[in-house]
């Protein structure tokens, strides 16, 4: 079985935040990493989102075209998921011409087997600028939740799709005026034609994570409504049809077409072309898709309806995150409320409220991995986040890791010794069997940190088994035992991280001097490989976390 992983299309028009990064990049990346160690092949696609009215708007403000907008959110976003080592095997872009032409391809197809339909409707309307404007251009207050500042296709609060003339108070973002609205036409994809496919499909998906499958459900219940897949704007993919040449596509029908799109790019840039056929085409791998909770419906509803509509493959599982806040507050970068990333040529820091710091990304990575918003809301404390790096990280992983070896190069000029068994340590090796079975359930069931806890219950078990055989008053035979046990627990345990710290995993593996080669590794995990072999180098992994 063959695997093909995506993250959320990040816009260009920002730089993203702890919250964005939790949401999809990081357990997509963990996701895809473990899938390696288990020797299963994954690819791993992503890029930014290019098109649409919050392109257009930023640009607009910052006084650019959208282009030279996104050329340099594309490099500040590479940069940034270079830096947290998200894994990508490539990061492309909707604006890509690959991603035009699939878009137009996936359009006439839809076109030509009826889904699509033209209508008159009331558009949203700026007399001060004297133009249509499209949804992310009008904002309003929610009809459902009264939020007061939803955008005019969604209420980020409550997660409601929305349409502009649905909102009360709709007003411009651009000058701030009332809008009015104007009959004008534009072409809709019938969603409700697949209501019974969805709901068939969905009534399938019982391995879901459950707040997943019950949105989607719920939503799919209320009724579904045919939904506009063209705008009134100059930067985007053009609608090829006649009378609609000054039309572009909704930016939510071709973002996620940019999985196609990319993937295509992928596996023509390896040279395996046929894997694009494998997966959409002949439907023969599984597709995972990785957003956060303000994403789950267009994964669930409206994308897969399009996909069905094109007769290409349907996702696998989606793995859909809930909300990840600061300090028990919504992240704000216009507030300075939040953890936020910033590129200075090609150095990153980390700015946590007002202050920048240097921070090691798999500090970033691990606490987010304990926190992450699988099923509910969870929140980034930054005492909590110094508390647990320095206690569990560095005080139980890392102080592990390094007690070990550095009493091997004391006591045995660095080289592992060699020992035969006792009945305690193959009761231990048993113990690791029967974790690795929960860990690959658990990473399989997408509850990554549930599998991050397993292995922390690894190491605190490889801590109280060295304190407890005491190899520094051990006799000769013991201390080669216990040691030589010792180092394979720390191999182990390097091997099971990886997918949530890759730079200290490849540390240790650089200083047992084994290769860097995860691929299939999980089964290495709970095997004495490591005997007479001799440490490459010895130093401190980690430096204890200080923040004002």
């Amino acid at each position: 079985m063959k695997y093909l992983v995506t993250a959320a299309l990040p816009y260009a028009n920002n730089l993203p935040h702890v919250g964005n990064v939790a949401g999809s990049h990081l357990p997509a990346d963990i996701f895809h990493r473990f899938l390696k160690i288990f020797g299963y092949e994954s690819y791993f696609v992503g890029g930014t989102d290019e098109h649409g009215s919050p392109i257009e708007v930023a640009a607009f403000k910052q006084g650019i075209t959208p282009k030279e907008l996104c050329d340099k959110y594309y490099v500040l976003h590479k940069k940034i998921y270079d830096f947290l080592k998200i894994s990508y095997d490539i990061f492309s872009r909707t604006s890509n011409q690959t991603n035009h032409q699939i878009t137009k391809e996936i359009f006439k197809k839809l076109l030509e087997r009826g889904y699509i339909i033209e209508r008159e409707i009331d558009m949203s309307y700026c007399e001060n600028d004297k133009r249509f404007l499209p949804d992310r251009w009008v904002e309003g207050i929610c009809p459902y939740c009264k939020y007061e500042k939803a955008r005019g296709d969604q209420c980020e609060n409550c997660g409601r799709l929305l349409d502009p003339i649905e909102l009360i108070e709709p007003k411009c973002v651009i000058c701030g005026s009332k809008v009015v609205f104007k009959k004008t036409k534009h072409l809709f994809f019938n969603l409700p034609k697949f209501a019974k496919k969805l709901e068939k499909w969905l009534s399938k998906k019982k391995y879901w994570k459950e707040n997943v499958l019950n949105y989607s459900l719920g939503f799919l219940k209320e009724g579904l409504k045919e939904r506009a897949i063209t705008r009134d704007l100059s930067w985007g993919i053009k609608v090829p049809l006649e009378g609609y040449e000054n039309k572009v596509f909704y930016v939510w029908f071709d973002a996620p077409i940019g999985y196609i799109s990319f993937s295509k790019e992928l596996f023509e840039k390896i040279g395996k072309p046929e894997l694009y056929e494998y997966f959409w085409i002949k439907k023969k791998g599984r597709i995972y898709h990785f957003i956060g909770k303000d994403n789950i419906v267009f994964h669930t509803i409206w994308w897969p309806a399009i996909l069905m509509g094109a007769n290409l493959a349907l996702p696998y599982n989606v793995g859909g995150m809930e909300y990840l806040n600061f300090e028990n507050r919504k992240i704000s970068k216009s507030q300075n409320w939040g953890v936020f990333f910033e590129v200075d040529q090609d150095k990153i820091s980390v700015k946590i409220k007002d202050k920048s710091y240097e921070i090691e990304p798999d500090y970033i990575r691990f606490y987010l991995s304990l926190i992450l918003p699988e099923k509910k809301d969870s929140n980034f404390v930054v005492k909590e986040f110094e508390e647990k790096i320095n206690s569990i990280l560095i005080g139980n992983i890392s102080n592990f890791v390094y007690r070990v070896l550095s009493f091997i190069n004391k006591n045995f000029e660095g080289e592992i010794p060699s020992a035969k068994l006792s009945e305690e340590e193959k009761k231990i090796l048993k113990e690791i069997k029967k974790m690795k079975k929960e860990i690959k359930e658990k990473v399989l069931n997408l509850e990554f940190k549930r599998a991050l806890e397993k292995i922390i219950e690894l190491s605190t078990l490889g801590n109280k088994y060295f304190q407890e055989n005491e190899p520094w008053k051990a006799d000769e035979e013991k201390k080669k035992r216990v040691l030589m046990f010792s180092a394979n627990l720390v191999k182990d345990l390097a091997i099971l991280l990886w997918p949530f710290i890759p730079n200290f995993s490849e540390k240790v593996f650089d200083m047992l001097d084994i290769e860097k080669f995860f691929f299939g590794s999980f089964k290495r995990v709970g095997k004495i490989e490591l005997k007479n072999k001799k440490l490459k180098y010895l130093e401190i992994i980690f430096k204890p976390l200080k923040l004002e």
